[in-house]
């Protein structure tokens, strides 16, 4: 029952003159249920058989009524699937987040790509913060600043769902035989997660790195048309390795700090907005400072024409040519971004789970109370 968010109920029956020992066996059977079979032998006394898990559903024949859900709007909630709003809110949260921060992360890649752009022989020099920013707004004007926006827009909304749901699904994975999970369990439950999210969604990363920092291209179809007759298929996972690399430090630092952090504190502070503001923004700090050289790498393989054939050869060519520094090229607007951007994300998933236990315990109040009223006297 650690860090479940479901509500369940255990049915205790009692068998006098049982022992138990390491031999016992649990066997998980249909519905929830799991069955403790004792071996016979030395060992402490046990007052139970077995323990019946199984996820509490709403009673439909005392559910609340339509007028009562519109006087206690909260409940509705309730209605929705667990799942689907969880989906939802990471996918808005996910796109708003994109969307406040894209004008650093359009200045972030045009520092980290600007000494290997292919074709233009006055850009051999690195560029600096101020410098790329104002190159943006005097050639492009403020637009240019969302350049590539939409795809990442587009991007995020299965990027953050399917992380957030593949990390809840890895942690019961790499739950202990006690059902504790370790800081190791985490740290794999993140990794995963990471990995598998940045899989699924690469190809649309790719179109918005092209569409972000090459001239010519004006729309994703254009751009993605182009990569399949120039380049081909495999073009839309260049530099997957070191994306997959990358991202999966970066999230599992991330997330387990987070829940680690989380679980640190009193747990009256545990439920506070500005716990998960802090607790985020420390945690994306270290994520972005411990695995940022891996993102710059990425992004120079998936440039088209990039001199670079593997990760090694990538940072050694970066370290030759820019320096140790060069490998941070672009970390400020980088950080700036991904502590508001980590920060709204993981606030909003907690706020909306704490949303979704508070409009179940109101379903259930007035559930509870329809049964009563039902009871005869």
């Amino acid at each position: 029952m650690v860090e479940s968010e479901g509500r369940a109920t255990l049915t205790w029956r009692k068998i006098p003159d049982l022992k138990s020992s390491r031999n016992d066996v649990v066997t998980p059977l249909r519905d929830g249920v799991v069955v403790l079979r004792l071996a016979p032998g030395s060992g402490t006394r046990c007052n139970f058989a077995s323990v019946s898990v199984a996820e509490r559903k709403f009673d439909k024949e005392f559910s609340p009524t339509a007028a009562q859900l519109l006087q206690h709007p909260l409940a509705m909630g309730a209605l929705v699937p667990r799942d689907a709003a969880l989906f939802l809110a990471g996918a808005i949260a996910g796109a708003a987040a994109k969307s406040v921060t894209a004008p650093l992360d359009r200045i972030k890649l045009l520092m980290q790509t600007h000494g290997v752009r292919v074709g233009q022989e006055s850009v051999k020099r690195a560029i600096g913060f101020i410098e790329a920013m104002t190159v943006i707004g005097k050639e492009e004007g403020i637009r240019g600043y969302w350049k590539g926006n939409l795809p990442q827009v587009i991007r995020v909304i299965p990027y953050s769902a399917v992380q957030l749901f593949a990390y809840e699904i890895y942690k019961k994975i790499f739950k202990g035989k006690d059902g504790e999970l370790s800081v190791v369990g985490r740290l794999a439950a993140g990794a995963f997660a990471g990995m598998t999210s940045t899989f699924i969604t690469y190809p649309l990363d790719v179109l918005r790195l092209r569409l972000a920092v090459e001239p010519g291209y004006r729309t994703m179809s254009e751009v993605a048309l182009g990569m399949l007759r120039e380049e081909g298929f495999a073009s839309f996972y260049y530099g997957l390795g070191p994306s997959l690399i990358g991202i999966a430090p970066y999230i599992a630092v991330n997330f387990c700090v987070f829940d680690l952090l989380k679980k640190s504190l009193p747990e009256k502070y545990q439920k506070r907005t500005e716990t998960s503001l802090l607790t985020a923004v420390i945690s994306s700090s270290l994520a972005t400072l411990t695995c940022y050289p891996l993102d710059t790498v990425r992004r120079q393989m998936q440039l088209k024409g990039t001199p670079y054939k593997s990760v090694l050869d990538a940072i050694s060519g970066i370290v030759e040519r820019d320096g140790v520094i060069g490998l941070y090229r672009g970390f400020v607007p980088n950080a700036l971004k991904n502590l508001p951007n980590s920060s709204i994300r993981l606030t909003t998933y907690d706020i909306v789970k704490r949303l979704i236990a508070a409009s179940e315990k109101e379903f259930q109040t007035i559930t509870e109370e329809n049964r009563n009223k039902k009871k005869p006297q």
